[in-house]
């Protein structure tokens, strides 16, 4: 295994971070309010990074996310990239690709996923879709969203049409999602319908979404680390006391291992690798071990972590909210059991 990133994606991150770095910051981010920061993403587009996504594979994507959240940028970045560009240029059809994803590289189109799938949406036999989805990330932006249905068939279905309905949701992040209602509509099926196609979306999903965990709690433990230098308290900075130490060493372990679970699973991804078992890894340390960090973060700021107009709260609630958007910890390690059980019986048969 080799992470080490190749110039490209060297190039996509520096690119990725001086953006987010410019434009997201905390001023911006309290005038954005729980919407979409439109100039950023706009921003993102002119520059190219959603389209350099098909170049830099998976791996380019998850250092591009781990940038946004350093600085909890507020834009479908993830969402268009997961759903729409490596979606359809994976499963999609020749005609498919060459209809959307143009407009899914230059940011005129917006992708989103209801994911995962949990039987809120069923064919009917005329081949209609029906059914909800009690919220999907960036859901008020999209102008198309990946649906996956009970039988984990993947469909594309349009927002404008009459027969699907957005109703905003407010969730603990700026997220603008939304409650999904299919009444009937008519969905383009994605590709055509070759088996895996949602266990793969689904396993890149949860390695792009890691790498935007790990890049919250780096971001999340900066700001921990500056807070403890520069407070002093009875005539020392906080960072001399062990206890400070010992919690931000334990909170940079955990950072490190979501990063590189999500290298690894992003890394064999792009090589065409199995990458069943190191997706839920990865999926697992993003849950549990982001929850640690952003608690550590937040109670090392002392009262003013509990600050709502702090930035490292942002931190804390994406952190939360990435814990679990795929599945939370408990969910994802029972999966991962029954998968290397089903593996094992396999190797032995």
């Amino acid at each position: 295994m080799d992470f080490t990133p190749s110039e490209e994606q060297t190039a996509a991150q520096g690119l990725a971070a001086r953006i987010f770095g410019d434009l997201s910051t905390h001023e911006r981010l309290t005038a954005a309010g729980t919407g979409t920061d439109a100039e950023l993403w706009k921003e993102l587009c002119a520059a190219g990074l959603p389209a350099a996504v098909e170049d830099v594979g998976l791996l380019g994507l998850v250092l591009v996310l781990e940038e946004q959240g350093r600085t909890t940028a507020q834009v479908p970045l993830a969402a268009t990239c997961v759903y729409g560009l490596l979606a359809v240029a994976a499963h999609g059809t020749p005609e498919q690709r060459e209809r959307l994803l143009p407009g899914l590289r230059d940011g005129t189109a917006v992708a989103t996923g209801a994911f995962p799938a949990r039987g809120g949406v069923h064919i009917a036999e005329d081949g209609a879709l029906y059914g909800s989805v009690p919220w999907v990330p960036w859901l008020r932006d999209a102008t198309l969203v990946l649906v996956a249905d009970a039988e984990r068939g993947l469909w594309i279905v349009r927002t404008g049409e009459p027969d699907v309905t957005a109703v905003p949701v407010e969730t603990t992040v700026p997220w603008s999602a939304g409650r999904l209602v299919l009444d009937g509509v008519r969905g383009e099926r994605l590709g055509n319908g070759q088996p895996g196609a949602y266990a793969d979306v689904l396993a890149t999903a949860r390695t792009a979404f890691a790498g935007l965990q790990a890049g919250v709690c780096a971001g999340s433990l900066a700001r921990a680390v500056h807070h403890t230098v520069t407070r002093e308290q009875f005539g020392r900075p906080l960072s001399t006391n062990q206890g400070v130490l010992l919690r931000a060493a334990d909170a940079h372990m955990d950072t490190e291992a979501i990063r590189v679970t999500a290298y690894e699973a992003a890394w064999r991804h792009d090589e065409r690798r199995d990458c069943a078992a190191q997706a839920l890894t990865a999926a697992w340390w993003a849950s549990e071990a982001g929850k640690r960090v952003v608690h550590a973060g937040q109670h090392l700021h002392g009262g003013t972590g509990a600050d709502l107009d702090h930035p490292v709260h942002r931190h804390f609630l994406w952190g939360r909210q990435l814990d679990a958007y795929l599945g939370c910890g408990g969910e994802v390690l029972e999966e991962l059991g029954l998968l290397l059980a089903h593996s094992s019986q396999e190797g032995a048969s």
